[in-house]
């Protein structure tokens, strides 16, 4: 009996020691096991901030992993602290191992970030807060390659200019619609009717009208030295001026300058469609032998087109819209397709600057085109043969603007 009065109180103490220590860890047996709470150090493993790479400013990178070993969270959010001290909150993230850029930011300030868990819509602490200060990069080291390739290209068009200095003969490919223009030019002047040029309906801060400025130069020339009217309607004002000008130095260069006539260059209207009837009423009325269409054209494209052709006149049009093209290679007698158009301004003039970086340029087209097919063959037998597949990252690697 009495030796049952003191086991009684052990097994009694054994059993709630048992009772405290069930589900703990084998190495915390001997101290008892603490109830665990959710927290932001608990759950986030790792979470870093830094300047965003290559880039021009403003960002910082933040990425984060979740440890395996704990409760994970119903939802995150990314908080920052402003400039008043307060935590704000950026976003909200699903609650795994994640990357997020906070752009927008001014550049040398510091920023601190945290991510803030949330258990059946309920916050928990946060974690441990980081820092990062956004810059900006000068160089993007992702286009290395790209600006090597940049270099070779623009050292081969100061050579090719070089050459045209020096009075070496450089080789343009003939085009059909530009060495037309004398010829039609002359055709206006044997039937004693005018020369009608289009410069498209957009401003000088299209490109394609500025390309089409400086044909309308030579076209004036050849008009001046034959004596035919040239007739140049257009649909903005700032045209207007501009081709009044460069047709009156061209007059000037030829040694014509009482041939220019000032208003046989007009201003018609800035409507689309307005423009194109009253283009059409000059070349019913006027019957123009030559009409030039070079320049930016739209939905009016046909209709000028149409018109020309009905007058018996020789058609010659040009213009960078690939869906106006198709309207202009069925209605005209020459088209200038794409870059030929731009094009046309160094082969009128044979300037060695021009033609020199025409080439130039021809030389990069074709050193793309001759990548692009060593691309493409490396990765179609990469799919077999691994070395080709290399090949093909490295083009990819070297010609990647991202």
């Amino acid at each position: 009996m009495v030796k049952m009065l003191f086991v009684l109180p052990l097994l009694i103490f054994a059993s709630v020691t048992f009772a405290q220590c069930v589900g703990c860890p084998e190495e915390e047996l001997d101290v008892g096991c603490e109830s665990s709470e959710p927290c932001g150090d608990c759950f986030i493993q790792s979470l870093v901030a830094e300047d965003a790479s290559n880039d021009a400013g403003g960002g910082i990178d933040l990425s984060w992993t979740i440890a395996v070993d704990v409760a994970i969270p119903d939802s995150m959010v990314l908080e920052r602290l402003d400039s008043g001290g307060v935590w704000s909150p950026i976003t909200t993230l699903q609650p795994a191992d994640g990357r997020k850029t906070d752009s927008g930011l001014e550049n040398g300030q510091q920023y601190s970030y945290r991510i803030v868990p949330f258990y059946g819509g309920i916050a928990e602490p946060a974690s441990e807060a980081v820092s990062a200060v956004p810059s900006k990069q000068w160089i993007h080291t992702g286009r290395i390659w790209m600006l090597v390739i940049l270099t070779l290209i623009s050292i081969v068009v100061f050579y090719f200019i070089e050459q045209g200095k020096r009075g070496k003969e450089l080789y343009i490919r003939r085009i059909a619609g530009l060495t037309a223009v004398e010829d039609a030019v002359g055709r206006a002047t044997e039937m004693g009717r005018p020369v009608l040029y289009i410069p498209g309906i957009m401003d000088m801060d299209d490109i394609q009208t500025i390309a089409s400025m400086v044909i309308l130069g030579r076209v004036a020339m050849k008009t001046a030295e034959y004596g035919s009217p040239l007739l140049v309607p257009t649909c903005r004002s700032v045209v207007m001026s501009v081709a009044q000008e460069i047709v009156k130095e061209s007059y000037i260069q030829v040694g014509r300058p009482d041939a220019y006539k000032r208003e046989s260059i007009n201003y018609i209207t800035d409507d689309q469609f307005g423009y194109a009837a009253g283009v059409d009423g000059i070349m019913v009325r006027q019957k123009p032998a030559a009409i030039f269409m070079l320049g930016t054209f739209y939905a009016e494209s046909l209709i000028l087109a149409e018109t020309g052709r009905s007058v018996g006149a020789i058609q010659i049009a040009g213009t960078a819209m690939p869906s106006q093209i198709p309207f202009f290679i069925a209605a005209c007698d020459y088209t200038l397709i794409g870059e030929e158009l731009f094009a046309a301004s160094a082969y009128l003039s044979k300037e060695p600057k021009l033609l020199g970086s025409l080439r130039g340029q021809d030389m990069a087209k074709l050193f793309f085109m001759v990548i692009i097919v060593i691309g493409v063959l490396s990765a179609t037998l990469g799919e077999a043969w691994a070395p080709a597949m290399k090949v093909a990252d490295f083009l990819k690697q070297i010609t990647s603007v991202e």
